[in-house]
């Protein structure tokens, strides 16, 4: 498990803070598929993931996910909500069994005279902008194609460490549409897939269909027509 002070924002206090927050952080454990909290839920502490990782989603009207992101440790959840006294804007459910630090408000506050502490902070605080802006893009402006495209490039290895069901929640796609996805790349030449490890054989073309925002009938329509026809070289 990550010690409170190897997190940036931790490792910046005085020796004195330091030994105070060993005392402040309550650490809870969860198991995998735990709530750490609801959607509009209210809370008096910030909540640090220790150890493990975690899914922050919104609920739709028709009691559908929609998943905001995913966030291993060390990493700080929902802290916007804590800093504005308002609601977590979503629910935070463990993928795997973990740990959470929690730190009341209160003691929180005092931490924040220290200038490395609050820049630490507001760095984090930045990123989950990004990370929004990144998610406000993807669901606003790619096509399902492209979102699974996007993924190939940025992070390959969840295709094999993850099931399909799971990365296509993780996109806020069907399993189905996940799944007819991954045939018609295979189809296209673009990845391949054996012993239920995905491979990408032509990067250009995912990143073709990321900037077209769709997908060709044919991404080699020389070599599709060849097979078509039985011409060999």
């Amino acid at each position: 498990m990550i010690k409170l002070e190897d997190i940036p924002m931790f490792s910046a206090l005085d020796e004195h803070y330091t030994k105070e927050l060993h005392n402040a952080v309550y650490m809870k454990q969860y198991t995998k598929d735990s709530i750490v909290f609801y959607e509009g839920d209210k809370s008096e502490y910030l909540h640090i993931l220790m150890e493990g990782d975690v899914k922050l989603y919104k609920t739709s009207p028709k009691g559908s996910q929609i998943q905001i992101n995913r966030f291993s440790a060390p990493s700080l959840i929902a802290e916007f909500a804590c800093f504005e006294k308002e609601v977590f804007p979503a629910t935070c459910e463990f993928v795997t069994d973990g740990t959470i630090g929690l730190l009341h408000f209160n003691k929180l506050y005092e931490y924040l005279s220290h200038p490395q502490f609050s820049l630490e902070l507001i760095k984090s605080l930045t990123g989950k902008v990004v990370l929004l802006s990144s998610l406000v893009h993807k669901e606003t402006i790619l096509s399902s194609e492209a979102k699974v495209a996007d993924l190939m490039i940025k992070k390959q290895s969840i295709f094999n460490r993850l099931k399909n069901n799971e990365i296509a929640s993780i996109l806020n796609l069907t399993p189905e549409t996940f799944s007819r996805i991954l045939t018609k790349f295979k189809k296209e030449g673009i990845i391949s897939i054996e012993a239920h490890t995905l491979k990408v054989v032509n990067e250009d073309a995912l990143y073709m269909v990321v900037e077209t925002n769709t997908l060709k009938e044919c991404t080699n329509c020389i070599a599709h027509f060849k097979a078509e026809i039985g011409y060999k070289d």
